[in-house]
């Protein structure tokens, strides 16, 4: 697998985010965002299909990948859309183009609805954006966070393993599967996985459900038809709160529809980013 690396930095008020940026600088921009337990690594291969005819910026959220990780650090929800109004600002785009998977599909609705970022178009990937969610397993984890913090790093690499996987259906390439599972099973990165988990709940996804109709501008919903972790029931329901909101089902992909399916996907994303306004 080729490798993937974020070269810049940025000071945010969650802690050092690294970043980098793919394609020709005056080209127009895209921002993808990440979910949970991911990272900008899930981006890879549509973020270098995507640079073909974009600026295309990647990053790792605070307390994720190669971003920083540390006691007491605030890596919610709420405060994961004030780091990516931030950035934005750092980039000095106006209004690009955003593309967000799972939980940060409500960290750039967040950042849309609260802070006035702007987007040109917004693509929205199996996003968490409706409740109920969260699994039982989820909040069991969530809720015992210093319980689990404590085991062995042996069982602690097993559960994130079991976890990350269960994210696709078509299964995760060994070396994917590491990448996706290694920044979570340092001394820092332990207590940080069960961190994230325990500042996440529902009541951020609550505070914006009831401002979807809101949005003015062209939105894309993609789902991958096999998604156990967020059924494809809630794409539906997404698209009818959303003005104009197109659904595209991704046939055969699970929640990571980047590994499961990157050509479709890719192909959905560059279409919608051509399409005039």
């Amino acid at each position: 697998m080729s490798d993937w690396t974020l070269d810049r930095t940025f000071t945010s008020s969650s802690g050092e985010v690294r970043w980098t940026a793919l394609g020709p600088e005056q080209a127009p921009p895209v921002v993808l965002v990440h979910g949970t337990p991911f990272s900008s690594y899930v981006w890879r291969g549509i973020a270098r299909g995507l640079a073909q005819d974009h600026r295309v910026h990647v990053w790792d959220l605070p307390g994720y990948g190669a971003s920083a990780q540390y006691p007491g650090q605030d890596v919610s929800l709420g405060a994961q859309a004030r780091v990516l109004t931030e950035l934005l600002g750092h980039w000095g785009l106006g209004r690009p183009a955003v593309v967000a998977h799972d939980f940060g599909g409500c960290v750039s609705l967040r950042a849309h609805l609260l802070h006035g970022a702007r987007y040109g178009r917004l693509a929205l990937v199996d996003p968490v954006a409706l409740a109920p969610w969260g699994s039982p397993a989820y909040r069991l984890l969530g809720g015992e966070a210093e319980v689990f913090g404590a085991l062995s790093p042996e069982l602690h690499r097993a559960l994130v393993t079991e976890y990350v996987s269960s994210a696709s259906h078509q299964g995760l390439h060994p070396t994917v599967l590491d990448r996706l599972v290694a920044p979570w099973c340092t001394e820092a990165g332990q207590p940080a996985f069960y961190r994230q988990i325990a500042q996440n709940d529902q009541r951020f996804t609550d505070e914006i459900q009831h401002r979807y109709g809101e949005l003015d501008l062209p939105v894309l919903i993609c789902w991958g038809t096999e998604d156990t972790w967020i059924p494809v029931a809630r794409g539906h329901e997404l698209a009818g709160l959303v003005p104009g909101a197109e659904l595209r089902l991704i046939e055969g992909a699970g929640h990571l529809v980047q590994e499961d399916a990157p050509a479709e996907l890719t192909a959905a994303l560059s279409r919608f980013l051509r399409t005039a306004v």
